[in-house]
């Protein structure tokens, strides 16, 4: 084994950790936003929908971010990106505690904070992309796995210190601390294995063939557009379960408490769904782990047009928890998979950002159809519909890099 490959194998497990704990930082802090909403109700007497749109505006913002932050990060590597958003991260969180006006609360969580959540799935998941192409499912996998311990444990952590300090304090110490930790991680994160030497044959990684696309050329493909399609679909799906599945157990004669232990329920199994479909991508590839976690999800969905009763929304939960973290796991290994990795950061973000538009809007449209119908039924089906849809296209999107041997017509060689 030569010294570089020493070096790199025993960097990996540091890799793992940092993009674990990118994810358990960056989305347990945005989740952990829930454990804030009675505060500002009570303190500021805004209505719900007002509060949500801060945390709407900043999942969006960071989608739309992700595009930039994925173009820089192929250009620069992740160690200054990372700390220039972990300043916005933090900052938006530690300005949250000066939070006196509905326009601040946009500014400082809906902007700022979406600025620096961008690079948390884009540069944490580009990086094991990078660094781990023979076992990038499972890499994956454990990575997610930390976005569920950041819900649990800053959750928990938010609700503690609120109750011993106060809501404007929880949040200067959750910005403070989550600032501290993002700018040692960027400090100990590397792009890819080229990066651990000097040497300037080895510092385009072990990933990147000939048959990698570039940005232009992938975005010049069909199939890159409904992955991306996809993405939209599928991420509308989820983000109006999450968002809805409360009130519709509320509605249906469940207590608020059990409704609630649905949500957690969804949240548990789906960091056993994100760990095992990570292991399935690496045996039989990531478009064959998609549609299997599809499958898993329209097989909920239609146990959902039935379930009424506690336990039959128990095991929507179990059955949805599964899809719901395969998916969230799946689409950056299958970015790799269809384009390869040169320019997967800015390939990766182009998805995210569809993905977080349908997100934003996906909660919104299940809402507006259960007032005018005053049921879930029809919103349900039609999430079930979109389902449906993103499956068919789906089967019909390809690799590109197992097709595309030439260069697009124009490209200089």
């Amino acid at each position: 084994m030569t010294s570089h490959a020493a070096r790199t194998k025993s960097y990996a497990p540091v890799i793992i950790a940092c993009c674990f704990g990118i994810q358990a930082i960056g989305i347990g802090i945005y989740i952990s936003y829930g454990v804030f909403f009675n505060s500002l109700m009570t303190e500021f007497s805004w209505s719900r929908a007002t509060i949500s749109g801060a945390s709407s505006l900043a999942f969006f913002i960071s989608g739309l971010f992700g595009i930039f932050i994925g173009r820089l990060n192929d250009r620069v590597g992740p160690k200054r990106i990372m700390t220039v958003t972990a300043v916005f991260f933090g900052s938006g969180c530690m300005l949250m505690s000066q939070l006196g006006a509905v326009w601040q609360l946009y500014l400082f969580f809906g902007i700022i904070f979406g600025i620096g959540l961008s690079s948390v799935d884009v540069i944490a998941l580009t990086t094991i992309a990078r660094w781990f192409p023979h076992k990038r499912g499972l890499m994956t996998g454990i990575t997610k796995v930390g976005t569920g311990a950041g819900q649990l444990c800053f959750t928990l952590m938010a609700s503690f210190l609120i109750s011993g300090t106060g809501w404007r304090n929880a949040y200067l110490v959750l910005g403070a601390g989550s600032l501290i930790l993002l700018s040692i991680i960027a400090r100990l994160i590397r792009r890819d294995p080229g990066a651990m030497t000097d040497e300037p044959s080895q510092r385009t990684g072990r990933d990147n063939t000939r048959d990698d696309l570039t940005f232009a050329q992938a975005t010049r493909t069909v199939n890159f557009w409904i992955l991306c399609l996809i993405n939209l679909l599928v991420v509308y799906c989820l983000l109006s379960i999450l968002v809805h599945i409360v009130p519709h157990g509320r509605d249906v004669g469940i207590s608020p408490h059990k409704a609630a232990g649905v949500l957690s329920t969804i949240g548990g199994v789906s960091m056993a769904g994100r760990f095992v479909i990570g292991i399935i991508i690496d045996r039989i590839g990531s478009k064959s782990s998609m549609i299997l976690s599809f499958a898993i999800l329209i097989t909920g969905l239609l146990w959902l047009q039935l379930a009424d009763t506690l336990w039959e929304l128990y095991l929507f939960a179990a059955i949805y928890g599964l899809a719901h973290g395969g998916i969230f796991t799946v689409i950056s290994p299958i970015v790799a998979e269809f384009f390869g990795t040169a320019s997967h950061g800015a390939l990766f973000g182009m998805v995210v950002c569809f993905g977080t538009t349908g997100g934003a809007i996906g909660p919104i449209i299940t809402g507006y159809l259960f007032d005018i119908s005053h049921s879930y039924t029809a919103p349900f089906a039609v999430v079930l519909g979109v389902s449906l849809a993103g499956l068919i296209l789906l089967l019909l999107v390809k690799p590109e890099i197992t097709i595309q041997r030439q260069p697009i017509p124009g490209q200089s060689k």
